[in-house]
């Protein structure tokens, strides 16, 4: 087979844009290593759980080279059913289709992301990264199809759909709307132009920002200076780590360096200095050559066109088709209905914070710079919370068992453990099968839980991971497999059971929540099922459900025991954490407030940030804005990341997520009446219902931003 002939009109350049070429352009796609099998190539083989331990990174490369073709002549079949007048157009011949053709080919993506994850040592960034590529290619080929697009036009006009299948053509249409689809040739190559444009100075901005960080370092000497520093930040500053404790020390910018340094360091001086290095990172303020000013214009502007072209008024009302939230306004709303409390709240904790470190003999005006340090040491005044002590609390296993136990019991299902049955990359990985109240299997995930240094990839000190390996797919008779992957501190001996800071029980939780709303989706389609099709603004909500229940004197006891005496934690110890919990909530709060609103602005205004920046601070902040903050030059979340325009999604998710969860605390419904109506509708529709339509199935009514000021405490502050 020499090769063959594939339509080539579309190249992904993000995560939420497509390159479109006219429809009629062609490529030649030589044969990739074809003459691999499924008996040869355990990648290939996708029907079955993945066999890891057959699996390395060459046959991951060359397995994604034949899936990938596979794929695209698959969906060039497609394409010439869709062309032939006289073939029927209709869900089954052509979404189906593509259904069963996109199960292979993300299975054996998520396996390869999986073993880039837990085997970072042998999947390397490059080897993942030109994996990733061919494959993130060959699953937009579908969407570069005049000819689906237009059957699929036909098909949503019809009225034979339910609404998964409405869903999954809408999502279709969509995707390829955005990408250009609807665009005359001439437009289309302008489209493209700016794309490539744009992420050229995407990457330019990325480049300055990890320069400029790295260019700061400042050497300390004093041990008095670091005499309250954790072991952790000790190593971590530590220029020969086997000495973290003699010296001599290093500050640096990196974020497991920069946050933990400001929240201990007692010289207001380096505070000071270290706090405005970083956030006149990439700005002029270091140099016109790393200066990403030029940069953030550039791609405000170039978002703009992009949306205008598809017929948007900007790139934030084109970012709101694919929200929950809807319009522009309703984000607005929510961020000025969330500011009320939140900037009483923030300006009652600023007076304590500032009596208080008047009162340790601090006679200044507390500033940007001083708050982590201030906080820090109020908060372990007011609730004497010491987090190492508190481990003692949180043994793994018990915490993990228990956490089986309450999902179980509010969802009607099971948890049945497969020993040494299973394939799997590592000793420490479990395995796990879920059933029904009735019995009937539903699925199943991995747990690999502790932290192996130089083999599973760590970007942060809590990296964590819920990936999918497997979604749910009826026609290609699948059912879901998820991978759960974090970095706890492992046992430290053979007589002591690992132990969890609370920080790490609320990680377990939340992805054990994503987890879930993967694993018991009921969707049938691969395209709609578990979190996939989720709008963004809504895809953190189970996440952050199972959170909340750490909020619940009753759960705290019971997944509490002390690993040597079996006591679970004090009732004054539970009043003091769940106090913590919300220490400076309104300080938070207004300070996340501050970046949704200027991620929105920014994407609906033609201004110079600067200038909005400067009007929105006082609003949020409760200091003046350093002349040195140049903040928004180095953030990549919002300029070159895909939280443009939707940097508020993360409190849309907490604000559902609060919603949802006070119905267990109102006296109607028993919790496992609730528990059953909440899987039967977060955790079973996912992608396949619109989470506003979810939600008035679960609450009866649209969210409420109530909900999260009582979970922030902001209720009994004003009262």
């Amino acid at each position: 087979m020499a090769g063959m002939l594939v339509r080539g009109r579309l190249l992904k350049l993000s995560s939420s844009v497509l390159r479109f070429r006219p429809k009629t352009t062609y490529v030649v796609l030589l044969p990739e290593n074809i003459l691999d099998t499924e008996e040869d190539n355990a990648l290939l083989r996708t029907d079955g759980l993945p066999q890891f331990d057959q699996l390395t990174p060459e046959k991951c490369v060359k397995g994604m080279g034949k899936l990938a073709l596979d794929y695209e002549s698959g969906v060039w079949a497609v394409e010439e059913r869709a062309r032939d007048p006289k073939e029927p157009k209709t869900f089954d011949s052509i979404i189906g289709e593509l259904d069963k053709l996109e199960s292979p080919l993300n299975t054996a993506w998520s396996t390869v992301k999986t073993l880039y994850t837990v085997k970072n040592n042998e999947m390397n960034t490059n080897t993942y990264l030109k994996i990733h590529e061919r494959a993130r290619k060959a699953r937009v080929h579908k969407f570069q199809s005049q000819h689906i697009y237009e059957a699929c036009k036909n098909i949503y006009a019809s009225d034979d759909l339910d609404e998964a299948q409405r869903r999954v053509v809408h999502k279709y249409l969509l995707e390829s709307r955005l990408n250009g689809i609807e665009l005359s040739s001439d437009k289309s190559n302008s489209f493209t132009s700016k794309l490539k444009k744009m992420e050229i100075e995407k990457d330019t901005f990325r480049r300055k920002v990890a320069e400029s960080t790295s260019r700061f370092s400042y050497y300390l000497n004093d041990s008095n200076l670091v005499r309250d520093f954790p072991d952790t930040l000790l190593k971590h500053m530590a220029v020969d780590q086997s000495r973290y404790k003699q010296g001599p020390w290093v500050i640096t910018l990196q974020p497991n360096v920069y946050h933990s340094f400001l929240e201990h360091c007692p010289s207001t001086e380096l505070r000071r200095n270290t706090y405005r290095a970083f956030n006149m990172r990439a700005s002029n303020h270091i140099g016109q050559e790393l200066s990403n000013n030029p940069h953030i214009d550039e791609i405000r502007g170039l978002r703009g066109q992009q949306a205008r072209m598809l017929g948007y008024k900007d790139f934030a009302h084109m970012s709101m088709e694919t929200k929950m939230a809807g319009s522009v306004d309703n984000v607005l709303s929510m961020i000025t209905s969330l500011l009320a409390q939140a900037k009483t709240a923030q300006d009652k904790e600023m007076t304590s914070l500032q009596e208080f470190a008047e009162s340790r003999g601090f006679d200044l005006q507390l500033q940007a710079w001083d708050i982590a340090y201030w906080r820090r040491k109020q908060k372990r005044h007011l609730f004497n919370f010491d987090e190492t002590q508190l481990r003692d609390y949180f043994p793994f296993e018990h915490v993990f068992v228990t956490l089986l136990e309450i999902c179980s019991e509010l969802f009607g299902i099971s948890f049945e453990e497969i020993p040494d049955q299973v394939p799997t990359w590592h000793p420490d990985v479990r395995f796990f099968n879920i059933f029904d109240a009735s019995g009937d299997y539903l699925a199943s995930f991995y747990m690999d839980p502790f932290q192996r240094p130089g083999e599973k990839l760590q970007t942060r000190a809590d990296s964590s991971w819920s990936l999918s390996i497997r979604c749910r797919s009826d026609i290609a008779k699948m059912l879901p497999v998820t991978n759960l992957v974090f970095n706890f501190t492992p046992p430290a001996s053979e007589d002591q059971p690992a132990l969890l800071s609370f920080s790490e029980v609320t990680v377990l939780f939340q992805k054990f929540g994503s987890a879930m709303q993967h694993l018991l989706t009921t969707v049938p389609y691969t395209e709609a099922s578990g979190l996939t099709n989720i709008e963004w603004d809504a895809v953190e909500v189970c996440s952050n459900f199972m959170q909340n229940w750490l909020l619940e004197p009753a759960i705290l006891q019971r997944i509490s025991r002390h690993y040597e005496s079996g006591l679970p934690l004090s009732g004054s110890s539970i009043k003091e954490l769940l106090a913590s919990q919300v220490h400076m909530a309104g300080y938070d709060l207004c300070s996340e407030l501050y970046w949704a609103h200027l991620d929105m602005e920014l994407h609906t205004r033609k201004d110079f940030w600067v200038d909005i920046a400067r009007e929105l601070w006082p609003c949020y902040r409760p200091f003046m804005l350093d002349k040195y903050d140049a903040h928004l030059c180095s953030n990549m979340a919002i300029m070159t990341d895909v939280w443009a325009a939707a940097y508020y999604s993360h409190l849309w998710s907490r604000m559902v997520a609060a919603d949802a969860f006070q119905a267990f605390r109102e006296p109607h419904e028993a919790d496992s009446e609730l528990g059953a109506r909440f899987r039967s509708t977060f955790l079973s529709l996912g992608g396949g219902c619109h989470p506003s339509e979810v939600f008035r199935s679960f609450r009866g009514r649209d969210p409420s931003p109530d909900a999260l000021h009582v979970l922030c405490n902001f209720t009994q502050q004003s009262t």
